[in-house]
């Protein structure tokens, strides 16, 4: 599958720990950050695809579940750690569930909000990757 856990540096203090992220620890140029907060623990939140586009999720606060799919195999992805984002490549559906109480998910995203590069249709989306797909 198109995703991989992305370790992000920290410096553990007995005053309280420091994450941070540069241009290293990042697989792509910044071009959008933005952040989920005050969601409901029985909403979802993604329901799409990026056709080019590659994102970061990390968990800055609380935790919640990742359910990411490529078409053949479905995973979820618990998040709950500040230290731990989850790097979704293109072509990749996700969807966001199962929030606790006070979470906040950082999105860091390789591009501007473009609408042509989303697939918000389960149905769209298996058409796309199957009519696209590498052999």
């Amino acid at each position: 599958m198109n995703i991989e856990i992305i370790k992000i540096p920290k410096i553990d203090d007995y005053r309280g720990n420091i994450a941070f992220i540069e241009k290293e620890v990042v697989p792509f140029a910044i071009k959008r950050v933005y952040y989920l907060f005050d969601i409901p623990s029985n909403a979802r939140r993604g329901g799409h695809s990026h056709k080019e586009q590659f994102e970061l999720l990390i968990p800055l606060s609380g935790s919640f579940d990742v359910i990411v799919d490529d078409g053949k195999e479905k995973q979820i992805i618990a998040l709950n750690k500040p230290d731990k984002g989850l790097l979704i490549k293109s072509n990749v559906w996700r969807e966001l569930e199962n929030f606790s109480s006070g979470s906040v998910c950082l999105v860091i995203s390789s591009g501007e909000y473009l609408e042509e590069d989303y697939i918000r249709n389960y149905q769209e989306y298996l058409s796309y990757i199957n009519h696209n797909s590498k052999p």
